[in-house]
């Protein structure tokens, strides 16, 4: 959702975003970095960042932050209240 409280489009964005950081392993099969997972949260299609991705990609964890800030879309911390984090 964005800070308008409106639905972010395209609609796929989660998935495009977790197979930006995804690899095929040996099966052949594409596998989501464990630090990024879609998720529902409030029945809305959200993307689940593992925080111990601004250590292991800094820069791929500034990139997240960054098209978060452009698209305004809101960020949230498991307990589902707003958070502002800084790359």
């Amino acid at each position: 959702m964005t800070l308008a409280g409106k639905p972010f489009r395209p609609s796929d964005w989660v998935d495009r975003m977790c197979s930006t950081y995804a690899s095929f392993g040996v099966d052949k099969k594409l596998r989501y970095s464990p630090y990024l997972k879609p998720k529902l949260v409030n029945n809305v299609r959200s993307l689940s960042v593992d925080m111990k991705l601004k250590q292991v990609n800094p820069e791929g964890f500034e990139q997240l932050i960054q098209f978060a800030k452009e698209n305004q879309l809101s960020i949230i911390n498991p307990a589902g209240e707003a958070v502002t984090i800084e790359a």
